[in-house]
């Protein structure tokens, strides 16, 4: 992969989201949250929940960016055809779990609205042992994590290191803005990378 200038094609067709020394092509919506540079990669710190998000929206597309969650207490998501307002965020999220007995990631979370309504069903048994079978080692809770996204019309995918966990079909977005997420852990950093996406 070529991490270039903000809009350099790289492999794949790819287009860098993110040319590792500043934030163009970046906001944060939020009146709190850090997000800055370190040595190739965007940390953000902050006590409170927000969310880094692109100024550009996209519609059909296949993103792919990588995580590493802090240790203790952890959570994050990938944000796709999502909306940004003044100090909130919501629509479609790829989990990031820190949680190593509920073993979520790359479940479809709908932050802000219908939360887990999809994949997998919260509360309901027979959805959550589905998810957690095909998840099941995919996340790495201690190292990065490369998570794939694609959506296509009506079909929402989420890969965890190559591992497809959610293939589903909805309509509530078609377009939006793509974000990453701090959770609100006092005195965590959330670090990311090699964010770059294939328009379709």
């Amino acid at each position: 992969m070529t991490v270039g200038a903000m809009g350099a094609m790289g492999a794949e067709g790819f287009v860098e989201l993110f040319n590792g020394r500043d934030l163009g092509g970046w906001r944060n919506p939020f009146a709190w949250g850090k997000a800055e540079v370190v040595d190739g990669e965007v940390h953000l710190t902050g006590d409170r929940k927000f969310f880094l998000v692109t100024e550009k929206v996209y519609g059909d597309f296949v993103f792919e960016g990588e995580v590493l969650l802090p240790s203790g207490q952890a959570n994050s998501g990938f944000m796709f055809r999502a909306h940004a307002e003044p100090n909130k965020v919501f629509g479609y999220q790829a989990e990031v779990d820190g949680d190593a007995g509920r073993m979520w990631s790359g479940g479809l979370y709908d932050e802000g609205r219908r939360m887990w309504f999809i994949c997998p069903i919260k509360g309901d048994a027979a959805s959550e042992a589905a998810f957690r079978e095909r998840a099941r080692g995919a996340f790495k809770r201690e190292g990065w994590n490369l998570y794939r996204i694609t959506c296509q019309g009506r079909r929402l995918k989420i890969e965890v290191n190559g591992v497809l966990v959610t293939d589903v079909e909805d309509g509530m977005d078609a377009s939006g803005v793509l974000g990453i997420q701090h959770h609100g852990e006092k005195g965590q950093t959330y670090r990311f990378r090699n964010l770059r996406i294939r328009e379709l």
